[in-house]
């Protein structure tokens, strides 16, 4: 077996290769689950039956109205459920709920003939509520008390100490949006019975294994008797790691109970209303700065909108956590964690999983603290950075920590940040009414599962007696490249030439226990797994192979469907020795598996080695401000990004550019608003379609968009020297957002700072610098006594001596 890392000679990894299922992504052929129901015979559709409250109890249920409906079959309720009625995890997501905890809560199911029968019969149901007193916002949250779960703390030094020493304290609050995923295919499952009684669900899922487990649990079965598949998905973005569950227990009970295929698929408006978001979050702080500028100590609190429950909130308030440092050493560190409980939609996973919401936190400080410090806030992040030999607060050594430090050099020679930011300043001062500004920060993010478990995998691999190569691997494709990368992966580790590989879609009996497809790990933790299934097969082949070629088995060389050795006086045809290996009875298939080595957390402690690896990048953002309006343009955006030796540079490239993208739509344009005022409405998503919810779109694209890998940046220990890099790309839109408030305290007197809400909308620049200009005119005030904005998040700046207060 070779090294992890260790590449052959003109491998197939490497190659910048379109994804496997791009022609049938643009020419419409590729199918999804929502498309299997139309070749399926007789299937029901099924309609949920939503609570207009925020908060009630369920009263009354009577179901009979509907079945007048024509077409309608069954409508679902508790008392149908065989076996446990409940869809999550942490056995707090009744399915059918007496309780309602959100606004449009679903409290039972129709299924109907048509999908408009189902429609017609959930407006049949009747139901009966008493009102209860609701929670919509963080701020309630937080001043009734209303916390679940575990209220986990980072440590390391002491705050006290640190506060004391330093030469600057300053402290503030943020409070941060959440994020609709708006994945293009909404939730969707069709489920059905075979003749034994096994179920089979096709699910757009990230985790099949654990929307297998759920379906079981709510059936009354065991895990055997039911089989998850995931053909691809059209997007998830971590809103189909947990929230696929309930839809497939929905349609398994209406397929066991009516003996007919069930397909559930949200509308846009019930996937808006009824799933999921990114955590909203709120922190409050204090930092600590020498004279130099450097961290000396932070102490922090961050309070994370988990909603109705705890879903997958607990980890995503510890990756927060992990992450509040960033790229920069924090000798002195507190910071709490707590989950908010409020009376909307269960939050869960996202793209970075409370990563981009720690990075905010201390991004934000920076952005805030660099005027009052009289220190440029390129300069002020640079001073920061981990040096060699530094570890994280809970406690993990940052290997390979000079590459931050590279990377932003590499940033400022190819994005000619000097030049540009002296012609930014020529063109301020010769502009009134507008304002550029350029902003750079950086991304150190931890790769792998919080949680030690996750970080394993396996895979299925089998060579057919005409040399043909079938791989299933327990990851999903959503859309990010996974499966082309698996592909790669396979060639290379048998030598063969990428077409004659195929992979099967992902499904629970032909890989059992897998992880989600999450964490950024999925290409690491598969790759490892299909990599160890092909290496025993390709060992095998090679003990066939050299009886013939006169060698070891060792001195074997696969490459290109050919087999041949080191003397290369003799060349054999793959095909030729699989025949060989069969008639030899000599196994032709294999099962990987993989497990990240070195890992250990003790979450009570919030202590350990949580991550393999860190991946690094910087971005450089330029935009323009309209001193009248607050709107903005990007005008150039430039990245640096860390991915090892790339294994496949085209997927890449374009997880980079669009996690960037989607970064800057949580940042800057994707507001999502409740009701929370006190009449019929309230808790009602007020953003339940695209037409209220702005999404990123081609005019938000930045107008010159450079992105560069970072060289020499192999990575042992990892599958073929790669990186991944799904989730850091996001972050690197933090940028764009200190780019905004650069812009927007330009139109104030120099070395004035502002502060920003997040997103930061163009209202919400406009009133940013409405600030600056209005300091302008009261240039006296000192820094220390900065105007609060409309985003609240006012810094106030301390004396050292008034720490203690």
């Amino acid at each position: 077996m070779t090294a992890l890392s260790q590449r052959p000679v003109d491998p197939v990894v490497g190659r910048a290769i379109p994804h496997e299922s791009a022609a049938l992504h643009v020419s419409g052929k590729a199918l999804y689950t929502d498309d299997l129901a139309a070749r399926t015979h007789g299937v029901l559709h099924a309609w949920p039956v939503q609570a207009p409250h925020a908060h009630a109890l369920v009263t009354g249920l009577r179901t009979t109205p509907a079945m007048d409906v024509p077409g309608v079959v069954r409508v679902l309720t508790a008392d149908d459920v065989p076996g446990t009625n409940d869809s999550g995890t942490k056995h707090d997501e009744p399915l059918f709920p007496t309780e309602v905890m959100f606004h449009g809560h679903a409290v039972a199911w129709v299924l109907a003939e048509t999908q408009e029968a189902a429609r017609l019969g959930a407006a049949r149901v009747e139901v009966d509520y008493e009102p209860l007193p609701s929670i919509i916002t963080l701020a309630e949250a937080i001043a009734a008390e209303s916390f679940q779960g575990a209220r986990p703390t980072i440590r390391r030094g002491d705050v006290g100490t640190g506060f004391a020493a330093s030469a600057h304290v300053f402290s503030g609050e943020i409070q941060m949006g959440g994020q609709e995923h708006f994945y293009l295919e909404t939730q969707a499952c069709l489920a059905h019975v075979d003749e034994a009684g096994q179920v089979f669900v096709e699910s757009s899922t990230q985790h099949p294994t654990e929307t297998q487990e759920v379906v079981a649990h709510v059936l009354g079965l065991s895990s055997h008797s039911v089989t998850v598949q995931c053909l691809r998905m059209g997007g998830a973005f971590g809103g189909k790691e947990m929230q696929p569950h309930g839809y497939a227990a929905v349609a398994a009970l209406g397929s066991v109970l009516t003996g007919r295929p069930v397909r559930v698929r949200l509308n846009r408006t019930q996937d808006l209303t009824m799933t999921g978001k990114r955590h909203p979050f709120h922190a409050t702080w204090r930092a600590g700065f020498d004279a130099e500028g450097r961290f000396q100590a932070l102490e922090a609190t961050l309070t994370s909108d988990g909603g109705w429950s705890l879903d997958l909130s607990e980890p995503v308030l510890a990756r927060a956590l992990c992450h509040v440092d960033n790229a920069y050493w924090l000798p002195h560190v507190e910071v709490h964690g707590r989950v908010a409980r409020t009376h909307k939609t269960s939050q869960t996973a996202f793209r970075g999983f409370g990563g981009p919401q720690g990075m905010l936190v201390v991004e934000d400080i920076l952005g805030r603290c660099a005027p009052l410090l009289g220190i440029a806030a390129g300069e002020l992040r640079r001073r920061n950075f981990y040096t060699p030999g530094q570890a994280t607060p809970y406690g993990q050594r940052v290997r390979h920590a000079e590459r931050i430090h590279a990377i932003w050099s590499q940033l400022e020679a190819s994005g000619d940040v000097l030049a540009r930011q002296r012609e930014i300043a020529a063109f301020n001062a010769a502009q009134p009414h507008r304002r550029r500004a350029l902003a750079m920060t950086p991304v150190k993010f931890g790769i792998a599962f919080n949680f030690t478990a996750f970080n394993q995998a396996g895979a299925l691999v089998h060579v057919y007696k005409d040399g043909s190569v079938l791989i299933n691997h327990g990851g999903t494709e959503m859309g990010q490249g996974l499966h082309t990368k698996m592909l790669q992966v396979a060639a290379t580790s048998l030598g063969v030439p990428l077409a004659r590989v195929r992979l099967a879609p992902t499904r629970t009996d032909k890989v059992p226990n897998t992880s989600a497809t999450a964490a950024s790990s999925s290409a690491d933790l598969n790759g490892g797994a299909v990599k160890h299934a092909c290496e025993q097969i390709r060992w095998r082949l090679a003990e066939v192979a050299a009886r013939t070629l006169g060698v070891g088995a060792q001195d074997v060389l696969f490459a290109d469907g050919r087999v041949t050795s080191d003397r290369g006086d003799q060349v054999l045809a793959f095909d030729d020795v699989v025949n060989l290996a069969y008639h030899q009875r000599i196994s032709l298939w294999a099962a990987g598996f993989y497990r990240t080595e070195g890992l250990h957390w003790d979450m009570s402690r919030m202590q350990g080695e949580p991550f393999k690896y860190f991946a690094f990048g910087a971005a450089a953002t330029e935009v323009e401000v309209d001193g009248f309006t607050g709107s903005y343009r990007l005008r150039r955006v430039d990245i640096v990004q860390d991915v090892g030796d790339s294994l496949s540079p085209l997927i890449d490239l374009g997880q980079i550019e669009g996690g960037f993208v989607q970064g800057a739509g949580w940042l800057t344009l994707e507001d999502l608003r409740w009701d929370t005022g006190d009449g019929p409405g309230r808790g009602r998503l007020t953003t339940p379609s695209a037409s209220t919810y702005k999404l990123p779109s081609f005019s938000e694209m930045p107008q010159v968009f450079n992105v560069s890998f970072f060289e020499d940046a192999h990575d042992d220990g990892v599958v073929y020297g790669s990186k991944a890099v799904g989730e850091p790309p996001l972050m690197l839109a933090l940028s764009v957002r200190e780019a905004l408030r650069q812009a927007a305290a330009a139109f104030g007197p120099p070395g004035h700072g502002v502060d920003l809400a997040s997103p930061a909308t163009p209202e919400a620049v406009y009133w940013a610098v409405e600030a600056a200009q209005a300091s302008t005119k009261t240039a006296g005030t000192s820094a220390e006594a900065v105007a609060t904005s409309a985003a609240t998040t006012a810094v106030h700046a301390a004396s050292p001596g008034e720490v203690g207060r």
